[in-house]
C-alpha cells in the first residue's frame, strides 16, 4: 500500500506529460500501480462523508433527491460489491432519455465525489455509481431478488418519504410505472362513442414495495385500486390530476 501523497505525486507527474516509465523509475513504483490509480473508482481524497456512518447518524443531504433515488432503487436498482466498493446500478429504458439524465443527476448529487457511468445494453442504459456507502444509504440491500425477501424502510427513511412523498412516488413511477391513455366505448342515445382518459399504472412483484407505494399514495390523497395482484391503477380524474401535477409522464 502506498501513501496518498505518493499516489498524488505520481499522478501529477503523469498529468504533466511524463511517461509512466520515467515516473515509475523515479518514484520506485510499478507502472501497473500507476495505471490502477488512474482508473480507480474512488477518488484519492476522502470524498463526501457518509451521514449514516457518523457517531450520530444524520439524514442524507438533499433528502428530496434521496427520496427520488430510493424509489428508483426499489423499482429497478441493485447494489453489488466490486473491488472493495459497491456499485449502485439503475436500469433505465432508452425510450426515456430525460429519466436517464435525472437518475444520473440524483446519484451524483448524493455522492458528488464518486464516479458515475452509463453502460449501454439492448434497449436500456445501466446508470451506475460507485461508493463504499451505498449499503449504509440503502439498507434494503441484501442477497437475492427484492421480491423474494422482506423490504421495509428504516425509521429515518420513512421520515424522508413522509416529508418528500411525491419524490418517492415519482421515483417508483419512473422505475416501475407508466402513464398511459386508455379508451372505452359506450352507447349514448343509440350511438357508439369512444372515450379516452389518462391512467397511471405501477407494477412490482414485491408486495412490500407495492405497499410502500400505496401507503404513500394514501398519504397524499391519491385514490388507487388494485388491477390485479401485481398492478396498481390510478384512474380517477382528481387523482390523475394530482399525479400529473407532481409526477407526470416519463420523458
Amino acid at each position: 500500500m502506498y501513501e496518498i501523497s505518493t499516489r498524488e505525486r505520481a499522478l501529477a507527474m503523469v498529468a504533466q506529460g511524463r511517461s509512466m516509465n520515467s515516473v515509475s523509475k523515479e518514484i520506485g513504483i510499478s507502472r501497473a500501480a500507476i495505471r490502477s490509480w488512474q482508473t480507480r473508482i474512488e477518488p484519492l481524497h476522502r470524498g463526501t462523508s457518509c451521514p449514516r456512518c457518523q457517531d450520530q447518524p444524520a439524514l442524507p443531504d438533499h433528502p428530496d433527491t434521496y427520496a427520488y433515488l430510493l424509489g428508483l432503487y426499489l423499482g429497478d436498482g441493485c447494489i453489488s460489491p466490486l473491488r472493495g466498493v459497491y456499485s449502485l446500478r439503475i436500469a433505465c429504458a432508452d425510450a426515456w432519455p430525460g429519466l436517464i439524465d435525472a437518475c444520473a443527476e440524483a446519484i451524483q448529487t448524493l455522492r458528488p465525489d464518486n464516479k458515475i457511468c452509463r453502460v449501454q445494453r439492448q434497449g436500456c442504459q445501466y446508470v451506475t455509481g460507485y461508493s463504499k456507502h451505498w449499503p449504509c444509504l440503502f439498507p434494503q440491500h441484501g442477497p437475492g431478488k427484492k421480491h423474494e425477501r422482506t423490504i421495509a424502510l428504516e425509521p429515518w427513511q420513512q421520515e424522508i418519504v413522509t416529508t418528500h412523498p411525491w419524490e418517492f412516488i415519482r421515483g417508483l413511477i419512473h422505475s416501475d410505472g407508466c402513464r398511459i391513455t386508455n379508451w372505452t366505448e359506450k352507447v349514448i342515445a343509440g350511438e357508439l362513442k369512444r372515450y379516452t382518459y389518462p391512467r397511471y399504472f405501477f407494477t412490482n412483484l414485491s408486495a412490500d414495495i407495492t405497499t410502500l407505494f400505496t401507503d404513500t399514495l394514501d398519504g397524499v390523497g391519491v385514490q388507487w385500486r388494485r388491477a390485479n395482484w401485481q398492478n396498481i391503477s390510478v384512474a380517477r380524474k382528481a387523482s390523475v390530476a394530482l399525479m400529473d401535477l407532481h409526477v407526470g409522464p416519463k420523458y
